[in-house]
């Protein structure tokens, strides 16, 4: 009789044990969802801003920033180069 209690103890405690580890496991899988749902909600907002960033330097944007500062396009007939020694690069 006495050993048929120790018996039904010890699965009480194994069963407790096997219990407690699902719940752990459960909890780390919600834990993990959420941390899921962060990282797409994060990329969702690093496209927009590099969206936005492109818009930002866009040539058309910028020459009419520019033009309205005053400046204008270099002339290409009177661009030139400055060649450097060969040394130099």
């Amino acid at each position: 009789m006495a050993g048929g209690v120790v018996w039904i103890a010890a699965l009480a405690v194994l069963l407790t044990g096997v219990v407690a580890l699902n719940v752990a496991v459960l909890r780390l899988n919600v834990r993990l969802d959420k941390l899921n749902a962060q990282r797409t909600q994060l990329r969702a907002d690093k496209q927009a801003l590099a969206s936005q960033l492109s818009l930002a330097a866009a040539s058309p944007r910028i020459q009419a920033l520019a033009h309205r500062q005053g400046l204008a396009p270099a002339d290409p007939t009177q661009t030139t180069y400055v060649r450097l020694g060969r040394g130099a690069r």
